[in-house]
């Protein structure tokens, strides 16, 4: 079975006015589509426009400028995760996505907080994690965890391997809090893609593609796509595949190169 595909619209369809972007995924076979910043977009028009094209919105990014290995962020990450939650609700988002370090403009890790041990690091973001999975049970939303590359896009973020991510996940044991598994991001770090979906596949709530190096569609790159999504779906896995790619050319050649290779 074809697993669920989910468009990410802030790197595809860029060519399109915000509002037709919806319509356009749904024309090219995605079932879903998720997009970051939920604070620059008109919520009420995006619901509707998702409703009038019949598509799904996955989710978008849920934490902003505050960061979970800072023990002082703690109350303001949990009120500001509260706002995006509502804001998915309003859209009829089914998740929020969150990460260890704020990002900034382009993904720059805002604070590296080098004057933060590891262990500091590491048991606040246990503590917050805990509370967060606590709020999203009592509104029934997912949160996900995402790791990301630390050498090319996010250097100084903390969240680096999956391994972490999932043994967290599984210490919380929340159906609510599951890991965002970016195949590109873990590429960079990690490699070893089929054995991490192996050994971690229970705690991935959503998966993101795109090609290393470059972040453009499969076949671009170094990792063999087709293999991997046999892979998850050998594995058991179910939740949507999220393509957050920048096109090589533009999103009609990147969009027959994801139904191709995926």
């Amino acid at each position: 079975m074809a697993l669920r595909k989910c468009a990410c619209i802030d790197t595809l369809y860029t060519e399109l006015p915000w509002l037709e972007r919806f319509q356009a995924a749904k024309n090219d076979g995605f079932e879903a589509v998720e997009f970051w910043d939920w604070r620059v977009r008109d919520l009420e028009a995006t619901r509707k426009a998702a409703e009038v094209a019949k598509i799904t919105i996955s989710g978008f990014n849920g934490d902003a400028g505050y960061s979970l290995v800072d023990p002082t962020h703690k109350e303001k990450y949990l009120n500001y995760l509260k706002q995006s939650i509502a804001a998915a609700k309003q859209v009829g988002a089914h998740s929020v996505t969150i990460h260890s370090n704020a990002l900034g403009e382009g993904g720059v890790v805002v604070n590296h907080y080098d004057n933060l041990s590891d262990t500091v690091k590491l048991c606040s973001m246990y503590d917050v994690l805990l509370a967060c999975a606590k709020i999203a049970e009592e509104e029934k939303i997912n949160l996900n965890l995402e790791a990301l590359n630390i050498t090319t896009d996010h250097v100084g973020n903390f969240l680096k391997y999956t391994q972490m991510g999932a043994e967290i996940c599984r210490l919380i044991n929340s159906q609510q809090l599951k890991l965002l598994y970016d195949v590109y991001h873990m590429q960079i770090n990690e490699g070893c893609i089929c054995d991490t979906i192996t050994n971690y596949v229970d705690q991935m709530g959503h998966i993101h593609v795109a090609d290393a190096p470059g972040r453009h569609e499969p076949g671009t790159g170094e990792i063999n796509y087709k293999k991997v999504i046999r892979h998850l779906e050998a594995c058991g896995y179910t939740g949507f595949v999220g393509y957050e790619l920048f096109p090589l050319t533009d999103t009609a050649e990147a969009v027959k190169a994801i139904m191709e290779n995926c």
